[in-house]
């Protein structure tokens, strides 16, 4: 089958780092217990083999044993949450991706500063997004879509300021910035917190789609930055399938809309993504 791979696919710095510190963490232990807080990152099989070599994915640090190493996800905590992790007896070590903590940060800082309510573009129920709103002065308000903004209880002469899930999609975000500046009086402050890596993973996706007639997108299904890149894909009018694993690729429906494109979302790792990439160059 022919294939074109896009050369951003796989894993970006956040990501990198907290399982660089995840692998630092089990290369130390000893007697002590390791957990995540939180799976590390949004990839099931990966996780999957880090519990395999010790590290035990908890959502409560309450239950993790006393002396033991308790590592953030990449995703970062809830305010609150974060400040008392520090006051029990663990070790703690921060994976949280430095764009999230940078928009944590920015957040925070334009609440103090008296811009207003803040508009987050992202999933509700997201980690990063919960997190992200914990860091908002006031009564934030969230919303994933044009339509779920349209319905916000918003005062066209009222005082906001817009900021986004980290993976968010670009050209979205900027739809939503148009429209809040026709609906407002005044022109909305804007925190850029749509991480760069995520922007340059959307823009090779719109560019290899040119090229080929399918795409496969790598990367785990509770991964938002991975589903957003496969509903790009098919915003675009490609047939798409976002698998996690090669295992579960639909053959028949790619080797007859070939050539075939293969991206990754930021979470994915190469081996993965050569696992993939190997099925269907070798598939007749």
């Amino acid at each position: 089958m022919r294939v074109i791979r896009a050369s951003t696919a796989g894993f970006c710095m956040g990501v990198s780092l907290a399982i660089g510190k995840l692998e630092k963490a089990l290369a130390e232990q000893s007697a002590s217990s390791l957990y995540t807080l939180g799976p590390i990152i949004h990839n099931p099989p990966l996780v999957r083999e880090y519990e395999e070599k010790g590290a035990v994915c908890l959502e409560d640090p309450r239950l993790a044993a006393r002396g033991s190493t308790v590592i953030i996800r990449a995703h970062g905590l809830p305010r609150l949450q974060e400040e008392e992790l520090f006051h029990l007896e663990l070790r703690v070590v921060d994976a949280t991706c430095p764009r999230v903590k940078a928009a944590q940060t920015a957040i925070l800082r334009a609440g103090e500063r008296g811009l207003g309510t803040l508009l987050l573009l992202g999933e509700k129920d997201h980690p990063e997004v919960r997190g992200l709103l914990s860091y908002a002065v006031g009564r934030p308000l969230v919303f994933s879509s044009m339509e779920e903004l349209r319905e916000l209880p918003l005062n066209s002469g009222g005082e906001y300021f817009l900021a986004a899930q980290t993976t968010q999609d670009q050209n979205s975000f900027e739809q939503v910035l148009e429209w809040l500046n026709a609906f407002l009086d005044k022109p909305v402050a804007v925190l850029r917190t749509i991480c760069d890596a995520t922007s340059r993973r959307q823009e090779e996706l719109i560019s290899l789609a040119g090229q080929v007639n399918s795409m496969v997108i790598v990367g785990g299904l509770n991964s938002g930055n991975t589903r957003r890149l496969a509903d790009i894909a098919r915003g675009l009018g490609l047939f798409t399938a976002h698998c996690e694993e090669a295992a579960l690729l639909p053959m028949d429906d790619l080797v007859s809309r070939q050539p075939v494109g293969l991206s990754a979302g930021a979470s994915t790792p190469d081996a993965q993504i050569r696992a993939v990439e190997k099925i269907l160059r070798d598939f007749r």
